[in-house]
């Protein structure tokens, strides 16, 4: 017999009652040290003080009015992100997946009244991840997501990830956008380099095609930057964020130079929930503690600090880890046993993690992470490590790292 809850996800045996921090804790007592993060998402841990005074203040006040009026916590939210970004215009909604179908549209929208009807195709990359919705399980282009939902929906062609010379090839007269995430977190926390992101901005100022980014989990100071491209000195014209935006309330945005933004005129896209009251306070919540004076710089650090740990660990410990990939606080460990039985072993130590493509453990704790909390976590992986030696579990032959 079927659950009543859908059976959609492979679900752990843990149930979590309260959170502190880094730290979950079961009914029954256990505690874990949180390096999950609800999936790059709790950007500011568990029950923090600000974010939970926020919501519970506003949740008093007034949830919900729908976008028939003003709000005003979402006109100061959009204020910020243009301050603190490339951005001119915002628009608010619920996910990621929300978020990088407007961005699509935006942009088709924008190449028609610029008189590009044509322009419609957006041009994205091998390993991208873009979300679950019909059009964005295209534009992720995974055959196993594919599977059983009808005709792929068209327009998403496919390049390799970090290959310019294949982008400049596969651009037509119908090319809209280029579209890619800056750091793919699904297949295996795999991150474009300055030179590529650099290059694919002059290359779509060349062409007049727009540079879409999906910063949905590389963005939000996940990497040390309010957004990763800010490594590489570039701007893209539209970009997508949601995740780490809430600190774990449902929250997306789409970014936008003018430019694109203007086209969006009232009846061209919306939203019921997308920009409520109270997702706007949780996110003004979590820009209070992301925008203080020297928290990027602690990111970094802490991101630094962890690499350190992790590559003594790989050092000391052989066999376990063939290489360490990401930036700041968005790290991946490419595995040498199959990937959910070192997650197993390391939640069996009191570590939660994430797995992702290529046979990668991701690591991605809260923001306010400290440094003992990173020592306690490798600590904890070498017990995994343990672990795994003690039961002998069989290890494939890995292909070369790309």
């Amino acid at each position: 017999m079927i659950s009543p809850l859908m059976p959609t996800y492979k679900r752990a045996d843990l149930a979590f009652e309260r959170g502190d921090g880094v730290w979950l804790q079961t009914s029954d007592g256990r505690r874990f040290l949180d390096f999950a993060s609800g999936i790059a998402t709790c950007s500011l841990g568990h029950a923090h003080p600000h974010l939970v005074e926020s919501i519970r203040t506003q949740a008093g006040l007034v949830m919900h009015v729908s976008n028939l009026f003003r709000v005003p916590q979402a006109e100061r939210l959009a204020e910020r992100l243009v301050a603190n970004t490339f951005a001119d215009s915002v628009f608010f909604c619920n996910s990621g997946a929300e978020a990088n179908e407007g961005m699509v549209k935006m942009a088709r929208r924008a190449q028609m009244l610029a008189g590009h009807p044509e322009r419609t195709d957006i041009l994205c990359m091998d390993g991208a991840f873009h979300g679950r919705t019909l059009a964005m399980l295209a534009a992720t282009g995974n055959p196993k997501y594919l599977e059983g939902y009808g005709e792929t929906v068209s327009g998403f062609p496919h390049v390799p990830y970090n290959d310019i010379e294949a982008v400049r090839a596969a651009i037509t007269p119908n090319t809209a956008a280029i579209m890619l995430e800056p750091i793919q977190g699904e297949s295996g926390i795999k991150v474009a380099s300055v030179e590529y992101l650099r290059a694919l901005r002059a290359l779509c100022d060349e062409t007049g095609i727009f540079l879409a980014l999906d910063e949905v989990q590389s963005g939000v100071g996940r990497t040390g930057y309010l957004f990763a491209h800010e490594r590489a000195g570039i701007t893209p014209d539209i970009m997508s964020s949601a995740k780490g935006l809430g600190g774990g309330f449902p929250i997306g945005a789409i970014l936008a130079r003018e430019g694109l933004a203007q086209g969006m005129t009232p009846g061209t896209h919306g939203t019921t929930f997308g920009g409520n009251p109270l997702a706007c306070a949780a996110a003004n919540a979590v820009l209070d503690v992301l925008l203080a004076p020297g928290f990027m710089e602690q990111i970094r650090a802490r991101g630094t600090f962890l690499a350190g740990l992790l590559d003594k660990l790989m050092a000391d410990r052989p066999g376990i880890f063939a290489q360490r990939r990401g930036l700041g606080l968005l790290v991946g460990l490419r595995c040498i046993p199959p990937v959910g039985d070192v997650q197993d072993a390391a939640q069996e130590a009191g570590l939660l993690c994430v797995t992702a493509g290529d046979n990668v453990l991701r690591l991605v704790p809260p923001l306010t992470v400290s440094e003992d909390e990173c020592r306690q976590a490798v600590a904890r992986l070498n017990q995994a490590i343990d672990s795994l030696k003690a039961t002998n579990t069989p290890s494939p032959v890995l292909e070369p790292a790309p």
